[in-house]
Order: C-alpha cells, then sequence, then structure tokens
C-alpha cells in the first residue's frame, strides 16, 4: 500500500477499527480472523450488536465474510453486491474478492496461502454456523493449522457496542396463523420420530413454531431468543424485559416453559445421558453445538422438520397472503400514480423519496407493520446494482428518461410481500425495450409452468433465463426464493435457481418469480412477482403442480417491444392485467381506475 493509500486507510472508520482487531489478534497470538455476516441466531439482518463484520469493514450489504490478517485483509460477497463493495471498501484496507468467479479463490484457500503451518486462525463460535466451523477446522487441520473458536474481542475494541436487542413480543394471533402454538408443537414432536430432543436458534423457526413475533431485527419480525422441544418439556429461552403478561399467559397455555435468553448453554450442557438430539448444522450456531452433553446423539437433518412444516402454508395463511397482496397492490398504484404526476410536474423526485413514498402508501394500509427489506430505488445505472440501496451520497435524481428499478415490500400481519418493478421514466432505447422483454418472456414463461411432483427449482429455472441466454445474457443472483408468513422474506428450503437444490416444489409453498438483467454503468432490469404452488391435476402417471402469481401490480407495458411476445404470452399478460384490474379498481377513486386503465390497456388493445 502506498502513502496516500495508507493515510486513506487511516483515516477511514474501517481503517481504524481494522488496526484495533490487529491489535487484539496479535495479544491473543492470533495470525488471522475470520468475520462472517450473521448472529448467533443465523440471521440474513442482525442486531446492531452483532453488526461486526460491519463495523470492521464499512461494507453494508447482507452477505459477505471479511478475512484478516496481520498484513492483509479481504472481503467475500457475491454477485449482487460487487458494485456496492467496490464503492464501500475503498480506502478500507480491505480487498474485494468476486465470489462466483473463475479467478476468485475461496476466502479458506487464499488464506490457506497466506498462513504457515502452526499459524492460529481466531474466529467467534457464537456466530458461526457449525456445518461452516466443522468444514473450516476440517480444512485447516489439514494443513496444520489450529482454528481457535472463542476468539470475541469485539466488546472489549467496539465502543460503545450497541446492546443485545430487548424490545418487547407479541403473539400472532391464531386468527392469522391458523394453528395454535400447541398443535405445531405436537406436529413437530412427530416429525422428530425417535428423537428425543431439537434444539432451536433460528428466529424465524422460534417464531412460527411459537405464533411469536417481535421487533428486535430490521425487517424481520421476530424475538431474539432460543428454544427447545422435547418430549419432555419445551423451553422458550427469552429474556424475561421482552415478556409482557399477554405474551407470557399465552406461551404458558400453550404448555412453554419460560427461561432466560442465555440459560439454553447450560440447559443442554446437561442432557440426560443418551438423548437423542436432532440438529440442522447450518440453523444453529457452532458455540450451542460444541455445549450439547457429549454423553448425547447428535442425528443432523438437512432440512430441519420447522423448516419443511412452515414452507407449507395453511389455507388462513394463504388467504392472508392474498388480501395482504391487494392491499399492497393498491399502494403501490398510488404510489405509482403520484410518481407520474411528480415527473409529469417536473418536480424534483429521488431515489430517497421514492423509498420513502412507497412506505408511506403502504403504512395506510390495514395490517401494516414494517417494511420487509431495505427497497431497492436505482435509476439508470444504479439499478445495475442488484441489491443497490441509495444514500444521501448516492441519492439520484429522477429525469423523464430511461428506467427506474424498483424492489421493495411489506410486513402485514397476514402476509409478507415482496416485488419488483421495471418502470420507464420517459424516453428508452431499443436495447433497453429489447432486454426487459426477454427479461419478461421468462418471468411469464416460469409462472405458465406446469410440473410433475417432485420437481425441484432447479429443474424450472431455465424457462426464466432463457430468452436472455438466447441473446448471450445472464443473472447470477437466484431466479426464486421461498417466503415467509408474517416473517423472513427471504425462507427456504425451496428456492429456484441454477444450482441444485433437494427440497421439491409442493402446493402451499410461495416462492419468487424474479429474472433480471443488469448492464453495469447503464440500467438493471427485474420483473419479481410471487407464485403459489398448487394442485394442477392429478393423472394416472403422478400428480401435477402449476403457479398461481398472488402478486397484483401492473406490468409496466412502455417497456414492451409487443412483436417479441408469442401469443400465449401476450394472452397471459392480458390475463394478468385483468386481475389487477378485477381486483384494485374497487378500491380506486373514479381519477384513479382512469389512471391505472392507461397503465393496461396497451396490453388488451394488442393484436397477435
Amino acid at each position: 500500500m502506498g502513502d496516500l493509500g495508507r493515510t486513506i486507510c487511516e483515516k477511514s472508520t474501517a481503517g481504524k477499527n481494522l488496526k484495533k482487531l490487529r491489535t487484539a489478534m496479535q495479544a491473543a497470538h492470533i495470525q488471522a480472523c475470520i468475520i462472517p455476516t450473521t448472529d448467533p441466531h443465523i440471521s440474513e439482518y442482525t442486531p446492531e450488536h452483532w453488526k461486526t463484520r460491519e463495523w470492521i469493514s464499512g461494507f453494508t450489504g447482507s452477505a459477505g465474510t471479511v478475512v484478516v490478517t496481520s498484513d492483509k485483509a479481504g472481503l467475500w460477497t457475491d454477485s449482487r453486491y460487487f458494485l456496492q463493495a467496490e464503492e464501500q471498501l475503498q480506502g478500507s484496507g480491505i480487498e474485494l474478492f468476486k465470489m462466483g468467479l473463475p479467478d476468485t479463490p475461496t476466502s479458506e484457500t487464499w488464506l490457506g496461502q497466506e498462513l504457515s503451518a502452526g499459524d492460529i486462525i481466531g474466529l467467534e463460535g457464537a456466530i458461526y454456523t457449525a456445518s461452516d466451523a466443522l468444514s473450516l477446522i476440517r480444512f485447516f487441520q489439514d494443513r496444520n493449522i489450529q482454528v481457535k473458536t472463542d476468539f470475541a474481542p469485539y466488546n472489549e475494541i467496539w465502543k460503545n457496542r450497541p446492546k443485545i436487542p430487548v424490545n418487547q413480543a407479541f403473539i400472532l394471533s391464531e386468527n392469522f396463523t391458523g394453528e395454535s402454538a400447541q398443535s405445531k408443537i405436537q406436529r413437530l414432536l412427530k416429525e422428530m420420530g425417535a428423537n428425543d430432543l431439537t434444539v432451536l436458534a433460528s428466529l424465524d423457526m422460534i417464531a412460527w413454531l411459537f405464533n411469536l413475533r417481535g421487533n428486535d431485527i430490521p425487517y424481520n419480525p421476530v424475538a431474539v431468543s432460543y428454544a427447545v422441544v422435547s418430549k419432555k418439556e419445551t423451553v422458550l429461552f427469552i429474556s424475561s424485559e421482552k415478556l409482557t403478561p399477554e405474551v407470557a399467559g399465552y406461551l404458558s397455555g400453550e404448555g412453554v416453559v419460560l427461561a432466560e435468553y442465555d440459560k439454553i448453554y447450560s440447559y443442554i450442557a446437561h442432557l440426560e445421558e443418551n438423548t437423542q438430539v436432532l440438529l440442522t448444522p447450518g440453523k444453529i450456531n457452532y458455540r450451542l453445538y460444541t455445549s450439547i452433553s457429549s454423553t448425547c446423539k447428535i442425528n443432523e437433518a438437512a432440512t430441519h422438520p420447522i423448516d419443511a412444516m412452515k414452507a407449507v402454508k395453511n389455507e388462513r395463511e394463504i388467504a392472508g397472503f392474498r388480501n395482504a397482496m391487494q392491499r399492497d397492490g393498491i399502494a403501490l398504484l398510488k404510489f405509482l400514480f403520484w410518481l407520474d404526476k411528480q415527473l409529469e410536474q417536473q418536480l424534483e423526485v429521488t431515489e430517497l423519496d421514492v423509498s420513502e413514498k412507497l412506505k408511506e402508501f403502504r403504512s395506510q394500509q390495514d395490517y401494516f407493520f414494517s417494511e420487509s427489506f431495505e427497497t431497492i430505488a436505482g435509476y439508470g445505472a444504479h439499478g445495475a446494482i442488484v441489491h443497490y440501496a441509495a444514500t444521501p451520497e448516492s441519492n439520484a435524481k429522477l429525469l423523464p428518461e430511461g428506467i427506474l428499478l424498483i424492489d421493495s415490500g411489506a410486513q402485514y400481519l397476514d402476509g409478507t410481500t415482496d416485488i419488483t418493478r421495471t418502470i420507464a421514466l420517459g424516453a428508452v432505447s431499443d436495447e433497453m425495450k429489447k432486454d426487459y422483454t426477454n427479461v419478461l418472456k421468462g418471468h411469464i414463461q416460469l409462472s405458465k409452468a406446469k410440473f410433475p411432483k417432485g420437481t425441484v427449482g432447479m429443474q424450472l429455472d431455465i424457462l426464466a433465463r432463457q430468452f436472455i441466454w438466447k441473446d448471450g445474457q445472464n443473472y447470477l443472483h437466484g431466479t426464486g426464493h421461498g417466503i415467509g408468513h408474517f416473517l423472513n422474506v427471504h425462507e427456504g428450503p425451496q428456492s429456484i435457481r441454477m444450482n441444485y437444490n433437494p427440497t421439491p416444489l409442493q402446493p402451499g409453498m410461495i416462492t419468487s418469480n424474479e429474472p433480471g438483467l443488469y448492464k453495469a454503468g447503464q440500467y438493471g432490469i427485474r420483473i419479481e412477482n410471487l407464485l403459489l404452488t398448487v394442485l394442477d391435476k392429478t393423472t394416472e402417471a403422478n400428480d401435477y403442480y402449476a403457479f398461481e402469481t398472488l402478486t397484483i401490480c401492473p406490468i409496466d407495458t412502455k417497456l414492451i417491444d409487443f412483436k417479441l411476445l408469442s401469443e400465449d404470452e401476450i394472452c397471459w399478460l392480458k390475463e394478468y392485467h385483468q386481475k389487477v384490474w378485477d381486483l384494485l379498481s374497487p378500491g380506486l377513486s373514479e381519477e384513479e381506475k382512469d389512471l391505472l386503465m392507461t397503465k393496461i390497456k396497451s396490453t388488451f388493445e394488442t393484436i397477435k
């Protein structure tokens, strides 16, 4: 590093924090440190207390791992964050490693090359998944490098570190969940088979099982806690500060024993001899995993029964999703009408204005709780940054030209929404229209899919990519993720993506459909709806499934080159926009109905 680079690094907060960490490493005789993006509950979004990787690096994306040695540091993150990471790591002294590219080494390989036999790697086992920690330990054992899993100097070196949240939790009514906590616990015990006990650390699993919700993590309505479910008793480990009399009363009435949050470790350390413990190593932290009494037998499951259970929504939850989508659609329409008016009157609108106005319109809807993730409002070149989030420094002014990508969602008590629309703000090029239409064609083909029971997401993924592949384009993110019911906006175990996931799609699962196309420095395109898997028909060969589109919002027709659409694709678009009209127009004023019709009428006027 040159003198100028060193000066910039030292002046940056990230550079100063990196220096503090290296001092702690030296004191502990540790030659390297690994910091993942998670917390003891393996959360996608973490409370401020556990945003260690962000504190060290200055990178705010939701995925990434920082590796630090005595003289080098790197951040590994995926394609969603390449452009964002390049910007945020400037002056930090941390090099960006782009995961998934052929020439990018894994963090383990890179670290193995930087270290020597006898060196020690430090990590905090409480924020590392058991599966990742075990894999890491095995990898470095072969190289005679030790992994120390109790290196956690952050309380000492992180000045004014935020506290673990103790916000009050609440119970989600069975009017929304459709099932009591006691019923879910009994179903879980049956699914556990011969296992005596399971340990839960994942907050959405705990929230679903106990009908418990909270406000401890941005965008995810969950409460920081652990749980143990056994044939003997069910224990929820949660700070008593979080429990109102109503919450405590409901849980006790459902047969749940309450204990303080940090008592989980001593509880599992003293389990009875020969207890059969069911775990999913990827959903529990390494400290918990190694705290279980050595006299117990651990049985590992690739997918925890709770994840499989909550992925299949019941009829009450599905009805809630449909209602939430309808209200969300009204909010989105009012936003689109507002945006059109602002641009027509040549009033200033920025990316941050878009985010704020979307939240405002959604907050006016019944059962609104919060946004389901940070809104992505990317104008022009910012749209090519897959998970771009506007800041006061990057905040772009919208002009009556080009395209705007908006990916946003809301948490309602009866459902979670996630929708992306790419909008023409004025004149657009033929290239933009071609790219947009190819993305739309893939979106439609996946929406129309019919497939036999047992089909996994990878087998359907090509339907969404086929047209951009023909044009030599691709996107590196997944096509579809599961979504929770007033829970995490990203939920497993199912997915639709290029890599293999053994979980088959089943009726009751809700999965996103979001193909895209991104041209760095120019624009980004993505179209996203949520799909419900339903039974289509039963034949002698098998049960066949299809998708019902749940999201209700117009698709911008100004960006479509209708000549590139097949008759079936135009038919799908007409039916979709008819559904938008039928479900949303009754909730609109006469003026708003006219505005909606202007957005969809070209669909009906198209003759193929």
